[in-house]
């Protein structure tokens, strides 16, 4: 996404090739800090209390002291103001430790249109092979010393599978633990329905990022007839479901149709899912 407006906390807005980092930032030198990417609809973002709510668990986790959420909220309402209803956007907030040598957090929001390529994959469904973790399934939330479940803007490794999601010639990967279940994928968490029940990898056992979007449709889940549950997969029990998705905050929901090069079925029930979540199909 290439942002086209930039705030900065105590700044305000600035011309996006404006400098804004300074170069011994910890946030550039070591990915220590944290952010959040809103869909923005209507010219609001979606689930901003949400995202505000996981971006100060994390926050705490790595113990990163971060303003109130209402200079937060000030800041990203200052870099929508006047975005056009009508195009969707994609509305990130980065918090970073700040100056190697101590000082204040690094706190700016970038705001850019939704990429064309994220609407074609809301369209068209996605193929994605499965990427071997190295670690078990649980083993991450049993390191009381590793923070899990934050998003934070250390993104190497999911950096690294989309580089190799490339070359294999597809266009996302699943993440699958040492044991053998699915995680999540680099920037997006796993769904699927099995009859009427509507699943997902629950996140607190395993460690991966509660998503947002995921909340919220398993909360709302039963306005379409599904049942929410939270399971663990393998990539064969997969293959058995009715259907599966990725979802995340700017894509939305993602129809899986190819799993390591096996097709996967349609549902008739994505449709009712994504009015449900509010995106469009262009």
């Amino acid at each position: 996404m290439e942002a086209t407006r930039i705030g900065v906390l105590g700044r305000g807005l600035l011309s996006i090739d404006e400098p804004v980092l300074r170069g011994d930032d910890l946030g550039v030198l070591r990915g220590d800090g944290l952010f959040e990417t809103m869909h923005l609809r209507g010219g609001r973002p979606w689930l901003r209390e949400e995202h505000l709510a996981r971006l100060r668990a994390g926050a705490a986790a790595v113990e990163l002291t971060l303003p109130d959420d209402a200079t937060l909220v000030e800041l990203l309402d200052t870099v929508a103001a006047g975005w056009p209803g009508e195009v969707e956007g994609a509305l990130r907030l980065v918090c970073t430790r700040g100056p190697e040598g101590g000082g204040a957090p690094m706190v700016y929001a970038t705001l850019a249109a939704v990429p064309a390529a994220a609407r074609q994959a809301r369209r068209e469904g996605v193929r994605v092979a499965t990427l071997n973790l190295g670690v078990p399934a649980e083993a991450r939330p049993e390191l009381d010393w590793l923070p899990t479940g934050i998003k934070s803007t250390s993104y190497g490794a999911s950096t690294a599978a989309r580089r190799w999601a490339a070359r294999a010639g597809v266009d996302d990967v699943l993440w699958v633990s040492s044991d053998g279940y699915l995680l999540e994928g680099p920037t997006a968490n796993l769904l699927w329905s099995t009859g009427d029940t509507l699943c997902t990898v629950p996140a607190a056992r395993t460690g991966i990022l509660p998503g947002t979007t995921v909340g919220w449709l398993l909360a709302h889940a039963t306005e379409v007839g599904y049942y929410p549950a939270e399971r663990m997969v393998t990539p064969a029990g997969l293959r058995e479901a009715d259907a599966v998705w990725l979802a995340s905050s700017v894509r939305g929901l993602v129809e899986v149709r190819a799993l390591d090069g096996e097709p996967l079925p349609r549902s008739p029930r994505t449709h009712a899912l994504r009015e449900l979540l509010g995106f469009e199909l262009p």
